[in-house]
C-alpha cells in the first residue's frame, strides 16, 4: 500500500484508520475458505489477493485523483523493470493494448517503415481473437500458419514460409504462458526488416533464453522485452490483475509517443493529466492547416481514442505486481502438479511441452485428446463440468471458421491442419494460485472414473 506519509496532513490518522478497517473487512468476507471436493468450485482462472489490493484502492479512492495519478507512475515503473522495457503506456484491456501496438505501426512518425491497408502480418489462427482483429481493423492481412503440438505455438519453418513481397510484421502470442520460438522468429525478422509484436497477455513471467546468451537460469529474460512491442492484459484471469486493464510496452522512444498519443485521443501534445506546458509547446509551432500558436493540448497528429487506466486501477496493479515472482511459481508449481498426475493418462492424452529454451510462467495446462480413444473432448469436459471442475477451450480454436473471420482477406500457409484438431480436441484446465493439489486430487478422481467408465 501507498501511504501519503506527511505526517502535517490532517487526514493522515484516519486514512491510517481506514486501511485496519480495510484488512479487517478483507479477512472477514474474502479470506480463503477450505476446499470442499464436489461443493466447491475449481476454477480455470480468478482473481488472487489480499488487504493490501483493497487497501491501496481505497487509498487511491481517497486521493479521489481519477484520471493516472501517483498508483499509476509506481505501477509504470514497477511494470518496466519486471519485464525490462524503457516504457509501459498503461491502457484499459489487453485487447486495446493489442489494438495500440498493431495500429502504432501504421503511424506517420514511422515514414517509410509505417504499415499501410494491403500490407501483409503473420500470425495465428490457433488463439484468441485479439491478437487477429486489430490486422483486421487497420485494413492489414493476416497471413495464418500452423501451430505445434503440444506446445500451441507457430512453426518457425512456416513463418519463414509466410513472409512476401509485402510481409511487414510478426504479431504472435506466447500461447498459455508458454513462449514461441523467440530464438527463430528473431532471425526470421531480422532478414527480412519485420515488426515483431509480442502478445504478452497470458505470459506475464515467461523467460526465454536467446542462443549464444549466459545459460544460467537467471540470466534468462522474460518475455515481452524482445519484440519491437509487447503486451498485457491484467483481465482476473491473468497473472496479475486490475479488474480490466492492459499496457503496451516498448524500448522504443518513437513507437512510445505514437502510443500514448493513440491511447489519448490522438493528441499531439504529452503532458500528463492536469499538466500545462510540461511539452514546452503549449501555444508555438504549426500544426497541419491550424492557425499559428494554436493551443498544443487540442492538436491531434492521430486518429484515436480514450483508452487510458484509472488511478484505482493502477493501484490494483501497483500492489499485485509486488507478488508477480510468487504468483508465477504458484502457476509453475500447478502445472507440474497436473503433468504429474496425468502422466498416467497418456493412452488417452496429449500433455503440453514448453518451447526449447523456456521456462513458461504458465496460464494454464493444455490437454488434447487423443484422436483413438472413446470419448470426446467435449463429452470429457461436460462430465468435468457436472463435478464443478472448470475448463476451456483453447479459445477461439480456428478463428478463421469463426463467424466474424469467415470472409476477411488472407493468405494461409498449408492446411492449418493443427489448428483444426485444437478446434476439436483440445481444453485446458487451470494453474493459477487459487488452486492447490487439493483440486488437482479431485479433478484427477474424476477424469479417472471417467476415464473407466469408458474405457
Amino acid at each position: 500500500m501507498c501511504f501519503k506519509m506527511d505526517d502535517s496532513d490532517p487526514g493522515i490518522a484516519l486514512r491510517r484508520q481506514i486501511a485496519i478497517l480495510v484488512s479487517d473487512y478483507w479477512r472477514t468476507n474474502h479470506a480463503e475458505t477450505p476446499f470442499v471436493p464436489g461443493q466447491t468450485p475449481v476454477r480455470y482462472a480468478g482473481r488472487c489477493f489480499d488487504a493490501s489490493e483493497m487497501q491501496a484502492v481505497v487509498e487511491a479512492a481517497l486521493d479521489f485523483w481519477l484520471t493516472e495519478g501517483r498508483f499509476a507512475e509506481a505501477f509504470q515503473s514497477e511494470l518496466t523493470a519486471a519485464v525490462g522495457a524503457r516504457h509501459a503506456i498503461l491502457v484499459n484491456s489487453g485487447s486495446s493494448a493489442n489494438l495500440l501496438a498493431m495500429t502504432a505501426l501504421t503511424s506517420p512518425l514511422l515514414g517509410d517503415r509505417r504499415l499501410k491497408p494491403g500490407d501483409e502480418v503473420v500470425t495465428v489462427a490457433a488463439g484468441f481473437p485479439t491478437t487477429l482483429n486489430p490486422i483486421v481493423q487497420n485494413q492489414l492481412v493476416p497471413v495464418f500458419v500452423d501451430v505445434d503440438i503440444p506446445t500451441y505455438n507457430a512453426v518457425s519453418g512456416n513463418v519463414a514460409a509466410a513472409v512476401g513481397p509485402r510481409t511487414r510484421a510478426i504479431f504472435l502470442a506466447h500461447t498459455l504462458g508458454n513462449p514461441f520460438d523467440l530464438n527463430g522468429i528473431l532471425k526470421i525478422a531480422q532478414a527480412n526488416d519485420l515488426y515483431i509484436i509480442e502478445d504478452n497477455c497470458d505470459a506475464l513471467g515467461s523467460r526465454y533464453r536467446l542462443a549464444g546468451s549466459d545459460p544460467a537460469p537467471d540470466k534468462m529474460r522474460r518475455t515481452g522485452s524482445f519484440g519491437h512491442m509487447s503486451t498485457c492484459s491484467f483481465y482476473p484471469a491473468h497473472h496479475i490483475t486490475t479488474g480490466e486493464g492492459g499496457a503496451v510496452l516498448t524500448s522504443d522512444n518513437t513507437l512510445a509517443r505514437i502510443l500514448c498519443s493513440l491511447r489519448d485521443w490522438g493528441r499531439d501534445c504529452f503532458c500528463g493529466p492536469g499538466e500545462n506546458g510540461a511539452c514546452g509547446r503549449r501555444f508555438s509551432g504549426r500544426f497541419g492547416d491550424l492557425p499559428e500558436g494554436y493551443d498544443h493540448r487540442y492538436v491531434f497528429s492521430h486518429v484515436g481514442y480514450n483508452l487510458k487506466m484509472t488511478d484505482l486501477q493502477a493501484a490494483i496493479g501497483a500492489a499485485q505486481i509486488k507478488k508477480l515472482d510468487r504468483f508465477v511459481q504458484a502457476r509453475r508449481d500447478n502445472f507440474a502438479a497436473w503433468k504429474k498426475a496425468l502422466g498416467h493418462f497418456n493412452a488417452y492424452f496429449i500433455l503440453p511441452e514448453a518451447t526449447p529454451d523456456a521456462d513458461p510462467a504458465w496460464f494454464a495446462f493444455p490437454i488434447t485428446v487423443k484422436g483413438n480413444v472413446p470419448f470426446t473432448r467435449t463429452e470429457l469436459t461436460h462430465a468435468l463440468s457436472r463435478k464443478r471442475i472448470e475448463t476451456r477451450n483453447l479459445f477461439g480454436g480456428n478463428l478463421l471458421r469463426q463467424p466474424a473471420f469467415l470472409n476477411i482477406p488472407h493468405r494461409c500457409i498449408g492446411t492449418l491442419e493443427n489448428t483444426d484438431r485444437v478446434m476439436n480436441s483440445t481444453f485446458f484446465m487451470g494453474t493459477f494460485p487459487g488452486i492447490g493439489q487439493a483440486q488437482i486430487d479431485y479433478t484427477m478422481e474424476v477424469i479417472g472414473e471417467f476415464v473407466a467408465q469408458r474405457g
